[in-house]
């Protein structure tokens, strides 16, 4: 079945994004939450319009999107974590402190949910790369410095 997402869905698309999901996905989960609608001809017209009229705002969102990431580019992270034996935290380091290092250390507010750690968590201390999704191509390298307190 094919569906016209209304949000961005994790793990399948953007919105505005027409994709081909089963049945029952759609269904039961996506089109009852209000996350999609089936891409009939007369809303696959409205979504063309839609996108029509959008397109010149998509552009300075764009630009906005590509300062944040140079900016953004080669930036380090120091975290300081309690550490117990043979380097290993107690607890790990998820996206949420990475997103509150970057607003204390840099001053750039981005989203926990845009951010994504290599290895899911980080639980040694060491050097490790995170991943922002600013937009939906771009996407920015930070370094993160995990130390002992």
């Amino acid at each position: 079945m094919e569906i016209i997402l209304k949000q961005d869905v994790a793990n399948l698309g953007y919105k505005d994004d027409i994709v081909k999901v089963k049945n029952g996905y759609a269904n039961n989960y996506l089109i009852p939450q209000g996350m999609a609608i089936i891409a009939t001809p007369s809303a696959r017209k409205v979504l063309a319009e839609n996108i029509k009229q959008r397109a010149f705002k998509e552009e300075k969102i764009r630009k906005d999107a590509e300062a944040m990431q140079s900016a953004l580019n080669g930036k380090s992270v120091k975290l300081i974590a309690k550490v117990g034996e043979n380097g290993q935290l107690f607890g790990s380091i998820t996206n949420q402190q990475v997103a509150e290092a970057l607003k204390e250390q840099h001053n750039y507010d981005v989203d926990r949910k845009h951010i994504v750690v290599d290895g899911d968590k980080i639980k040694s201390i060491g050097e490790y790369t995170a991943l922002v999704n600013i937009h939906r191509e771009i996407k920015a390298e930070v370094k993160i410095e995990v130390v002992a307190e």
